[in-house]
């Protein structure tokens, strides 16, 4: 390793802090126009959460043309979460929001910007961020200190090589992702056309609750909440933590009961927690029937919330639908079950391949693993 060399991240980069006492009023926002990335939107994963992009009118850019994030740029935010960044792929540009982030953007051609963005995902250096942060009730970070984060660096080739290496891995994650979108929309497609489209007047009109038990996950102590718990914590949006404990071990769905409502989530016979927020369906039959009817449910329009929004078990197993003879239903779930058997040999493929990726990164970066050039 006597070609990798120690160094600095300013020595290749220009750090710029987002416009001060620039903050976006609500008429700021518009429908359609320049995305703007706020500390919410970076990701786990070196990446933007686009669910949650707001949107600004462009007089706005120009404006703060300077603040403009470009495509190869990093971005850190400043507060909370300090040691999470993301790396922009999207030839779109958008805006440095306010005070919220710190924006990087590579200025010299000797520091290879995918492979810095991998260095700056492994825990040694996450650890370092967040060791390095200021404030005494929440983490602060700004570009001195980013500015003299260490870098071990090897010549540019093998950084291009390593790059190549994680982005190989990467890009076969997020195709097996875009094939289980694909697969699910593939189903969804036949739920419609079965029984939307092609719905009979003379199908029997029944209860939702007729085709499944429902009841509220349970709360969990903090406590019991461990980071590398063996178990998922689900709320509302997904998982929220981890834990030793569980409460199901089964195939169920589940469905916000508080605050965010309307996402529907499988849990395919695995040990998960449900939250005290979440409504689990259970011993459900027609399994994907109920799914996809669910899905297609607006069960926003069911709040019984006054403060925040709410909804209720008596209110989900009282919705009346159209259901068809039992054999159509049972056509229709061999069919949907061969797509949905596809997307769970995915799944199993994704947390392979996000295994060895893992293993590989602190490897890669500290020189322990070598790539051919």
């Amino acid at each position: 390793m006597s070609e990798w060399r120690k160094c600095k991240l300013g020595d290749f980069t220009e750090i710029q802090t987002g416009p001060f006492g620039s903050q976006l009023h609500a008429s700021d926002y518009v429908d359609a126009g320049i995305p703007s990335i706020m500390p919410f939107n970076i990701g786990n994963r070196l990446e933007i959460r686009i669910d949650s992009i707001a949107y600004i009118k462009e007089i706005d850019a120009k404006r703060l043309e300077k603040y403009l994030v470009k495509e190869s740029d990093i971005v850190y935010s400043r507060r909370g979460d300090v040691e999470k960044c993301a790396f922009i792929t999207n030839k779109q540009s958008g805006w440095l929001c306010g005070t919220g982030c710190l924006r990087i953007r590579f200025i010299s051609n000797k520091l290879l910007p995918k492979f810095c963005a991998y260095y700056l995902s492994t825990e040694d250096i996450k650890s370092w961020v967040s060791s390095n942060a200021v404030g005494t009730t929440m983490p602060n970070l700004n570009s001195s200190i980013l500015k003299q984060l260490p870098l071990n660096l090897p010549l540019l080739d093998e950084q291009k090589a390593i790059a190549s290496v994680l982005s190989s891995l990467d890009d076969k994650i997020d195709l097996l992702h875009c094939q289980n979108k694909i697969l699910e929309a593939m189903a969804e497609t036949l739920f419609r056309q079965w029984f939307v489209e092609e719905a009979q007047d003379d199908w029997k009109e029944k209860l939702l609750g007729d085709f499944f038990e429902i009841s509220s996950g349970k709360g969990l102590r903090k406590e019991r909440l461990i980071e590398d718990g063996l178990y998922p914590v689900l709320g509302a949006n997904g998982e929220i933590g981890r834990t030793n404990d569980f409460l199901f071990d089964e195939k169920l769905l589940f469905t916000g009961r508080v605050g965010t409502l309307g996402n529907i989530f499988i849990v395919d016979n695995k040990k998960v927690w449900l939250s005290d927020n979440t409504l689990v369906f259970r011993k459900i039959q027609y399994f994907y029937f109920v799914y996809f009817t669910l899905k297609l449910t607006r069960l926003a329009d069911y709040n019984a919330g006054s403060t925040q929004p709410l909804i209720r078990q008596s209110d989900i197993k009282e919705i009346s639908i159209l259901s068809p003879i039992n054999a159509k239903l049972d056509i229709f779930e061999e069919q949907a079950k061969s797509f949905f058997m596809k997307i769970k040999s995915n799944n199993n493929q994704i947390r392979t391949l996000e295994t060895l990726r893992d293993t590989l990164l602190p490897k890669l970066m500290s020189g322990e693993v070598r790539v051919a050039v």
